[in-house]
C-alpha cells in the first residue's frame, strides 16, 4: 500500500488514497493502530484516509493512532490537503473537503508554484454542555473548577470538531502535562473523553499551547485544540480576534471572524514508501 508521511507542525501522519476500495470502518480501525506504532511500523499521530465524496471535492476520514475515529484534526486536515494536491487528486487550490465535522473550505496559498501555507475553515465551534458533551447543569462549561487531590483547576470546554479542554496556566511541566491531561481527559464528566489545553498567554497576539490529545496523547501540536484554545482566550477578553498560537512544533495563525475561525498554517512532506499490510 502505498503511503506518504507528512506533519503540521509536528503532528505527524501517515497518507493513504482509498477512493477506490470499500473496507470498512474496523479494517481503518485496526490499520490506524497497526501503522501508527512508533516501534513496529512507521509512526504517526494519526491516519489519514482519501475517499470520493459525493457532497465536497473530496472527503477526509482520520483515525487516532489508538485506532479511534474523530470527526476533525486541524492539523490533519492541512496534511490532507497537500496530500491530495501534489498527487493531483485534486486541481485547484481553492476546494472543499468532507469530514465528519461537516464540509470544510481550504484555500491553498502558493510560493514558487508549491504550498506554503493553507488555509482552513475550521467552522466557529459549540460551547453547549450538551455538544461537548460534558455533564453539567449549567448551559456551557467555562471557568468552571475541577479538583484532584493534590490540584485543580480551572478549566473551560467546548466542541471544536471535537471535545477541547482549555486550562490557563503560568508555568507547567511535560511530567505534569502527561498526568493531569490523562485524569482530565478520562475524567467521568466528560463522557466521550476530551482533549486537554494548557495555555499560557503571551499578550493579546501570541498564545503558546501544549495539547494532551484524546486517543493519541501528548503531541507537538493540535490544530483543533490551537484554535480551541484562541477561540476561548478571545471569549475570556485575553486576546485579540487574530491571534498567533504556538506549540513545541510550531506556529500557526488562527483569525476569528463574525460568522468563521480560520487556522493557516504549513504542511510538510516527510517521505514516501510502500506499507507492508
Amino acid at each position: 500500500m502505498k503511503f506518504w508521511k507528512l506533519h503540521g507542525i509536528g503532528n505527524d501522519f501517515i497518507a493513504i488514497d482509498q477512493r477506490f476500495n470499500n473496507n470498512d470502518l474496523k479494517y481503518y480501525s485496526d490499520l490506524a493502530k497497526k501503522v501508527c506504532h512508533r516501534r513496529f511500523s512507521v509512526g504517526a499521530d494519526g491516519l489519514l484516509i482519501v475517499k470520493k465524496s459525493d457532497k465536497a471535492d473530496i472527503k477526509m476520514l482520520y483515525y487516532n493512532s489508538d485506532g479511534s475515529i474523530a470527526s476533525m484534526c486541524g492539523n490533519g486536515l492541512r496534511c490532507f490537503v497537500k496530500f491530495v494536491y501534489d498527487n493531483n487528486i485534486v486541481d485547484k487550490n481553492d476546494f472543499y473537503v468532507e469530514t465528519l465535522d461537516g464540509i470544510k473550505n481550504i484555500k491553498i496559498n502558493l510560493k514558487n508554484n508549491k504550498i506554503e501555507t493553507i488555509k482552513v475553515n475550521m467552522g466557529n465551534g459549540k460551547f453547549s454542555c450538551k455538544d461537548i458533551p460534558v455533564i453539567s447543569n449549567k448551559p456551557i462549561f467555562i471557568k468552571e473548577i475541577l479538583n484532584f487531590d493534590e490540584k485543580k483547576f480551572e478549566i473551560s470546554s467546548m466542541l471544536m470538531g471535537v471535545p477541547h479542554t482549555v486550562i490557563f496556566v503560568d508555568d507547567i511541566s511535560l511530567c505534569e502535562i502527561k498526568k493531569y491531561g490523562n485524569l482530565i481527559e478520562k475524567h467521568n464528566i466528560f463522557p466521550e473523553g476530551t482533549n486537554v489545553n494548557f495555555v499560557k498567554i503571551q499578550d493579546k497576539n501570541n498564545i503558546f499551547v501544549d495539547t494532551w490529545e484524546r486517543g493519541c496523547g501528548y503531541t507537538l501540536g493540535c490544530g483543533t485544540g490551537m484554535t480551541a484554545s484562541a477561540i476561548i482566550s478571545n471569549y475570556l477578553g485575553k486576546t485579540d480576534k487574530n491571534v498567533n498560537v504556538t506549540s513545541q512544533g510550531g506556529s500557526v495563525k488562527i483569525d476569528i471572524e463574525e460568522d468563521f475561525v480560520y487556522m493557516t498554517g504549513p504542511s510538510i512532506k516527510i517521505c514516501e514508501g510502500l506499507l507492508e499490510v
